[in-house]
């Protein structure tokens, strides 16, 4: 498997026109083909009685080809209903873990997904979250990278050989953050520090790269700035180049028929996987 496709997409729960844009998110995502997705503001409900739950996941996935998949509650809306971060994959799921984010805001709590999964390029520790939205939080957001990294470190040593581990998400921080600095190396927290590869900024056009914009009609409510705050990271590539970040772009940033896919625009990549085997 010498590339290992990965997106990740905040899809703005059931908002607007939920019955146009996931058939349009369906075909998007088939024609990317990725191998691993991460979801945020994903619906959960819990059917009362122990019946299947119903989740936007799930319905995403369709007849894509994921049938492994993971969800975590970041916030319970109450009455079974349930808010929160998806992984689907091609490849088996193999480890689930969870955590509520540290410094939640006042009104919505947040949740880090960690899956570990068994691709042909090894097992790949890939996580996906959800930070604080509100401008001023950058010190609450701090605090929840600090608690990324963490666990990233370890369940990344839970993993044998490890590939380097991916985080993807919606951040809610532009680039010249604090909290992305942090992730990229480039600033320390409590005397932290950490390293990711930053996708886009690695691999993608040198454009900007806004992933929530106002020519976006979903988003023009919320009368906000264009910029970049859904990410990939990927920790610093093996010696034997796995992980290593190809190439990296903003996708579902156009309309079909005035709809788009979700107020943000999703992130897609493409990473080494591992040199093909001679039969």
């Amino acid at each position: 498997m010498e590339t290992l496709r990965v997106l990740t997409l905040n899809i703005c729960h059931r908002a607007g026109p939920w019955d146009r844009r996931l058939p349009l998110a369906q075909r998007r995502i088939a024609a990317l083909a990725p191998d691993i997705i991460g979801l945020q503001e994903v619906l959960h409900f819990e059917v009362e009685g122990g019946g299947p739950a119903l989740s936007q996941a799930d319905e995403i996935a369709g007849n894509l080809g994921y049938p492994h998949r993971a969800f975590a509650a970041a916030w319970d809306v109450g009455g079974g209903l349930q808010i929160g971060n998806a992984v689907l994959s091609r490849f088996p799921i193999v480890a689930r873990h969870q955590w509520q984010l540290p410094a939640p805001d006042p009104d919505q709590t947040r949740s880090l997904l960690h899956v570990e999964i068994d691709a042909p390029c090894g097992r790949v520790p890939f996580f996906v979250t959800h930070l604080a939205w509100r401008f001023e939080h950058s010190l609450r957001r701090q605090e929840q990278v600090t608690f990324i990294n963490a666990r990233i470190a370890e369940r990344r040593g839970a993993t044998d050989p490890p590939y380097p581990a991916i985080l993807v998400g919606d951040f809610n921080a532009e680039p010249e953050s604090d909290e992305i600095r942090y992730l990229r190396g480039w600033h320390a927290i409590d005397g932290q520090t950490t390293c990711f590869y930053d996708a886009f900024a690695f691999a993608g056009d040198g454009g900007r790269g806004i992933t929530f914009a106002r020519r976006n009609t979903l988003a023009r409510e919320a009368n906000e700035p264009d910029r970049r705050i859904d990410y990939i990271f990927v920790q610093p590539p093996d010696r034997d180049r796995r992980g290593e970040i190809l190439s990296a772009r903003v996708v579902f940033d156009e309309p079909e028929d005035g709809v788009f896919v979700s107020d943000h625009f999703g992130v897609y990549a493409e990473l080494f996987g591992a040199p093909a085997k001679n039969p």
